[in-house]
């Protein structure tokens, strides 16, 4: 059976997350895609945000991760990512989060991005 979802793609922050001391003491920007697992059925028939999460709220999390506290790594930050929207939203089941960095600084390379994508459940 199909599991629905609220679907945040593109998020753009900026943070100091980094493992260089550069990354830590200039910040960078960081992309943000997030798909929270939630039955929408109801709120489908309802048409009231009472029925659903707000994506505004899921927003607002993603957001207070990644402009908070430095983490070294982008799998600390979508781990609490991931761990913020389980807490919050009891009826969220599941999350996948991707962080992205866009340009990482690797010495003599050209990459687009790095990232890495996380799923949780309950």
């Amino acid at each position: 059976m199909p599991t629905d979802r609220i679907i945040l793609t593109g998020m753009q922050f900026y943070g100091f997350h980094g493992v260089n001391p550069e990354e830590r003491r200039l910040g960078q920007s960081f992309v943000v895609d997030l798909e929270a697992e939630i039955g929408l059925r109801q709120a489908g028939r309802s048409d009231h945000l009472a029925d659903t999460v707000s994506y505004a709220h899921l927003y607002r999390t993603a957001r207070q991760v990644m402009e908070g506290e430095p983490r070294q790594l982008l799998e600390a930050a979508a781990e609490n990512i991931a761990e913020q929207t389980l807490a919050l939203y009891p009826s969220i089941d599941a999350v996948r989060v991707r962080v992205s960095k866009p340009r990482p600084p690797i010495k003599g390379s050209v990459i687009e991005s790095a990232a890495v994508e996380i799923y949780r459940k309950r």
